[in-house]
């Protein structure tokens, strides 16, 4: 695993060093370091095991489009646009991000007192003509994906079995969920860092 990567929220969030951003992130330096460590365990790792490479990005790719979040969409994405073999699939994660957009959270609570709260929403499959070319291996991880990011309520045995049905291995389940948990981790502080900046930038107007 390397160590010399910049950091990535750094990077995405578009942090300088001594800026008023780069001070507020120094102020939790541990919580710092273990997001980076984090984006090295998952997407630069000694050992791909059952998930590649190109299968990480693609996820992540899809999960940033899910967030409406171009500019993460890009950097993961951007692999593929340096790929002789893979270049197609950015196009095709494009069309299942459109066909996949929602707004959440929604689904079914189990039977109880949290019934009263349960919302409709779209069941989300990858396209005939997606799913060919895709294989039922990505494609399963894109619908269990916008599942963990849209309606994780709906969890079910039968969404983790349809995984293992599709050919992904319980290692590499769990990697999965901690893509899609990752990279909706990595939005939200960039977000919040978005927003920090702007407030300081007015403040100081």
């Amino acid at each position: 695993m390397t160590t010399t990567s910049p950091d990535i929220i750094d990077l995405l969030a578009g942090i300088t060093a001594g800026s008023a951003l780069d001070r507020i992130r120094a102020q939790r330096p541990e919580t710092r370091e273990q997001a980076q460590k984090s984006y090295l365990a998952l997407f630069q790792p000694a050992d791909f095991g059952d998930v590649s490479a190109a299968e990480r990005h693609a996820i992540a790719s899809f999960v940033a489009g899910l967030h409406r979040q171009p500019d993460i969409f890009e950097f993961y994405s951007s692999p593929f646009e340096d790929s002789d073999t893979d270049r197609w699939l950015i196009e095709v994660i494009k069309a299942e991000i459109g066909a996949g957009r929602a707004t959440g959270p929604y689904g079914n609570y189990p039977d109880g007192p949290l019934n009263g709260e349960n919302e409709a929403g779209p069941l989300y499959q990858v396209s005939r003509s997606s799913r060919e070319v895709l294989g039922r291996k990505l494609s399963a991880a894109l619908e269990h994906a916008h599942l963990l990011v849209f309606h994780l309520r709906d969890a079910s045995p039968q969404a983790l079995q349809a995984l293992l049905d599709a050919g992904w291995t319980t290692n590499g389940v769990v990697t999965l969920s901690q893509l899609v948990s990752f990279v909706a981790f990595q939005i939200r502080v960039i977000t919040g860092l978005g927003l920090l900046s702007t407030a300081t930038k007015r403040a100081a107007a």
